[in-house]
């Protein structure tokens, strides 16, 4: 198979095929991202005829083993639904080709890659089987979102979204947890629980801020620009978060950049998944969260 560097998906998809089609990221301008760093370019395109090798390797597998079926794939990259309409299409038309047990496709999306489809192009691509995008929208806080470069504000957030619901193309939210910086994560949350209370995110997942030294946001920190908020305001913001969402919706904080796994669904869990926080609030050290943080070596 042909993976450039680190090959990052959201926990959920740990069932699906892993097939690349891009590699690094067109934004790449994050403040605090460093997901791709490793990459010698910013953002680069497969080739038709790599993505079409790997899926005829996965089809030589699954005939090795008898029993197995791909129901889904997810394109790898940080953000391959930039991919013009009829490249999505050519893609969709080979793992159809390839894999007939398919059923849907999913991948990572910028806010700013649906607006670059008509409605109708849309509609095509979740008849084609794009369905369940996972967008890391952050934060619903327009401050932050402008501070660490996100390149969309929460309008954008909404309308866009609102696109897809029209097109029938679900999608997923992650959210970054510590965005806002010290003093200023619960309203953070609040305006986070607000866009998507308007919207309609199957799965939420958060993952926690963490800042490494080649990032731009360790920067702006030496040079006084920012405050990290401490462990505990993290644990915080996410009961903020969690006591205003009111859609139904499935929660989870289960990547590594969360020292302590929580999931569950909402409403129906909601005092559990509250539960869960007040004990970590109340029992567990700053101290103790700050260790995990400052050895947590990557993502």
């Amino acid at each position: 198979m042909h993976y450039t560097g680190t090959i990052w998906r959201p926990p959920y998809e740990a069932s699906s095929l892993l097939l690349e089609v891009t590699a690094g990221c067109t934004h790449h301008s994050c403040k605090f991202c460093t997901l791709y760093a490793d990459l010698p370019f910013k953002f680069k395109m497969s080739p038709l005829t790599d993505i079409e090798a790997d899926l005829r390797e996965a089809k030589a597998q699954m005939k090795l083993w008898k029993n197995s079926r791909i129901s889904r794939t997810f394109l790898t990259g940080a953000n391959p639904f930039v991919l013009r309409f009829s490249r999505l299409m050519e893609i969709a038309d080979l793992i159809k080709k390839y894999i007939p047990s398919n059923k849907t496709i999913g991948c990572f999306s910028r806010v700013t890659d649906i607006s670059l489809k008509t409605d109708e192009e849309l509609s095509s691509l979740a008849a084609a089987g794009f369905d369940l995008l996972t967008i890391g929208i952050e934060t619903g806080d327009e401050e932050a979102l402008e501070f660490m470069h996100k390149g969309y504000l929460s309008k954008d957030i909404v309308t866009q979204c609102l696109r897809l619901d029209k097109a029938g193309i679900g999608y997923n939210f992650f959210y970054l947890t510590g965005i806002s910086g010290m003093g200023k994560g619960k309203e953070g949350a609040k305006a986070t629980a607000r866009i998507c209370n308007r919207l309609h995110p199957q799965k939420i997942g958060a993952s926690m801020l963490t800042i490494y030294p080649d990032s731009e946001l360790y920067e702006e920190i030496q040079r006084g620009n920012w405050k990290e908020e401490t462990e505990i305001e993290k644990y915080e913001e996410l009961k903020a978060l969690i006591e205003h969402l009111e859609i139904p919706v499935w929660f989870g904080a289960l990547g590594a950049s969360n020292p302590i796994p929580i999931e569950g669904t909402l409403p129906d869990e909601k005092k559990k998944i509250l539960s869960v926080l007040d004990k970590i609030i109340e029992r567990v050290s700053e101290e103790e969260l700050r260790d995990y943080r400052k050895n947590l070596r990557h993502l």
